[in-house]
């Protein structure tokens, strides 16, 4: 715990699912924590909740612009973030063949997923760099590492959060940045919903899929992974439900 106390970290699509339970886990470990999302509503409600230890900020990962403006929205004191996680993602006519699905939708994908998420690591690295240090985790998800029916944009964008991932630490290496990405399974949260339009088939495709991970399950990930000492980096953590039982 000792290891957060003091640090400012800055998690994007902070105001719902993983992101939400990651900026819980992290302010409880004793970092500030900036909750980035669309959602101005819902991230003053968490900022509130953890009254002191978090700041709320409107930030749309796909726009140019609003990255931009990230770090002039935020106190001076807010400016040296140690820690990214990089959360923000859609899968929006997801669960369909990719002939069935609209350009426009699998771009929207990529854009959020991949291009978002680069955009913000960009924003925050040169600082990073000044200061000698940060950590990167990126949430990426099992759909990078395999194939998977009916998901070939989201699968797409996931197998780029992985080749970044993996490429970005090595050109960081030495510089005292570290680059981590945390790989779910299926975890139930307000996604499938989106990705649907509709919050009774979102539950019905989590109920039909069986045990899932939840959202504080990454938490606790992402909190273990920004937990080890200096010389220890975890590349990969993989978080799947035990269907064995």
């Amino acid at each position: 715990m000792a290891l957060l106390k003091g640090k400012t970290a800055l998690v994007t699509g902070a105001s719902a699912g993983i992101g939400q339970s990651t900026v819980r886990r992290l302010s409880a470990a004793g970092a500030r924590v900036i909750c980035a999302a669309r959602s101005r509503e819902r991230l003053q409600a968490l900022a509130e909740e953890i009254d002191g230890q978090a700041f709320a900020v409107e930030l749309d990962v796909c726009s140019e612009a609003s990255v931009d403006s990230l770090l002039e929205q935020l106190p001076s004191d807010w400016h040296s973030i140690d820690i990214l996680v990089n959360n923000a993602g859609s899968d929006i006519g997801g669960r369909q063949l990719f002939h069935e699905g609209s350009i426009e939708q699998w771009a929207g994908t990529i854009d959020t997923n991949v291009i978002g998420l680069m955009r913000v690591t960009q924003a925050l690295v040169p600082g990073m760099i000044e200061r000698g240090g940060g950590h990167i985790v990126n949430i990426g998800s099992v759909a990078g590492l395999a194939p998977v029916s009916g998901c070939s944009a989201y699968v797409a964008s996931k197998h780029a959060v992985h080749g970044f991932s993996e490429s970005l630490r090595t050109d960081y290496a030495g510089t005292g940045i570290r680059v981590s990405e945390v790989l779910p399974g299926m975890v139930k949260t307000e996604f499938a919903a989106t990705r649907f339009a509709s919050s009774e088939r979102g539950d019905q495709y989590y109920e039909n899929y069986g045990l899932c991970l939840e959202a504080d399950d990454i938490a606790r990930g992402v909190l273990f992974v920004l937990e080890q000492p200096a010389h220890a980096v975890v590349s990969q953590l993989v978080m799947v439900p035990d269907n064995s039982k």
